[in-house]
């Protein structure tokens, strides 16, 4: 079976387009989610974060929250606020957010290539947000949302894509968070032949976001194969959501850390243990690291800049390189004594979008003790990592701009 390929999508009307449209549901907490979705009946929210539509306080893993869900998507269906298409397309996405821009393919990825690794992966799932997912997708009988997904650029797909987005678009609408949103169909007959044997021809693609809908995706397709007995590959619990995005065109942010202390340590006592790795200077402006290698400390309304001693570096392993990894084994954990971020209470993390300022502010308010910038990692570091079938760090990648939730939908039984 081919790696994508075209599917019916279930989509708002073009009237009710900027109405339904919200940001993707882990984005929000519910609290956010109830202001955001507050007079507005239409908004994905009530299918994404339906508990905002139950009493305060209920669980959001309770299964009356995926119950809510599923009735609000069926009630969206039945008034035609949202439609299926009635052949199986392709969908061109741009997304704008300021002077970035970037312009995918909305398909349906294979679960037997994400099984086999030839959609690659790099990054640990948490089993209990697998579990939600996967509960989620089961009782909506839909995917809802899509898995971001990038591959190595290719001129055949790229002249395909601009050649459609010369067209008029579906929708093209501004998200309140001021990201422009633009969608046009493909469903001409030789142009969605082609995309799929271009794809096909692709040894890998690549997960940049969404590895717990993607690991989801494939346990729903296992339960529902193993309780089918006329199961044949090409149902659509075979495939699983997707929006897909050239290399050369990914944005990828900074992911910064902040602690709460400093481990016992005094200020300067701290510092000399830092720089038995890194040199240090002090700078009169917030430090936004010009190169891997390169850090900012933010500690008692100081900035100071960091660069990592050359005999710490590790040569060609694609993990131990990452900065978030030299930081991590030079810093965090020898000297701040955090070993395990994913679980130790005392790190947090911030991504890029908030500035720098956001870390200025966790430190100056007594929340946090120091405050670290990072240079992005580089979506060449994430394919390498991916190919070495390795896994990053945790808060290792922070995209930006954000796929929409409510564009495309995916069901799955037809």
């Amino acid at each position: 079976m081919s790696m994508i390929r075209p599917f019916r999508g279930l989509r708002p009307r073009r009237e009710f387009a900027a109405d339904v449209v919200a940001p993707p549901y882990d984005v929000l907490n519910t609290e956010e989610a109830r202001i955001r979705a507050d007079g507005r009946p239409y908004s994905f929210l009530h299918i994404s974060k339906p508990e905002i539509d139950l009493a305060v306080g209920t669980d959001p893993y309770d299964s009356s929250v995926y119950q809510k869900g599923a009735d609000n998507l069926r009630k969206l269906m039945g008034e035609n606020i949202l439609m299926q298409d009635d052949t199986a397309c392709y969908y061109a996405y741009r997304l704008v957010m300021g002077r970035q821009e970037q312009t995918g393919l909305v398909a349906v990825a294979n679960v037997e290539d994400y099984d086999s690794n030839r959609i690659r992966k790099h990054e640990f799932t948490r089993p209990d947000k697998e579990d939600d997912r996967t509960r989620q997708i089961d009782t909506l009988d839909a995917q809802t949302g899509p898995v971001f997904l990038t591959y190595r650029h290719h001129p055949e797909v790229d002249e395909i894509i601009q050649s459609v987005t010369q067209k008029e678009p579906e929708y093209d609408l501004s998200a309140d968070d001021g990201v422009q949103h633009t969608l046009w169909l493909i469903s001409d007959h030789g142009q969605v032949e082609k995309l799929t044997t271009l794809f096909d021809a692709m040894d890998n693609l690549y997960i940049a976001d969404g590895h717990h809908r993607s690991a989801a995706a494939s346990r729903i397709a296992a339960m529902r194969k193993n309780e089918n007995p006329a199961h044949s590959g090409n149902e659509p619990y075979n495939y699983f959501l997707s929006v897909i995005f050239p290399d050369n065109q990914m944005n990828i942010l900074d992911y910064n850390r902040v602690v709460k202390d400093l481990n016992g340590l005094d200020v300067d006592e701290f510092i000399r243990k830092v720089a038995t790795a890194f040199d240090i200077a002090e700078s009169d402006e917030p430090v936004k690291p010009g190169h891997a290698g390169q850090f900012g400390m933010y500690m008692q309304g100081r900035w100071y800049r960091l660069d990592i001693h050359a005999d710490r570096l590790p040569g060609d392993d694609p993990v131990a390189r990452l900065d978030v990894s030299l930081l991590a084994k030079n810093l965090i954990d020898p000297i701040l004594g955090i070993s395990d971020p994913r679980r130790d209470k005392r790190i947090d993390f911030v991504g890029g979008i908030r500035g720098l300022q956001e870390l200025e502010k966790r430190v100056d308010s007594g929340e946090m003790a120091v405050a670290f910038s990072l240079y992005p990692t580089s979506l060449s570091d994430l394919m390498a990592v991916a190919d070495a079938n390795e896994v990053m760090p945790p808060k290792s990648t922070w995209f930006e701009p954000k796929l929409a939730d409510g564009l495309v939908s995916h069901l799955l039984k037809e």
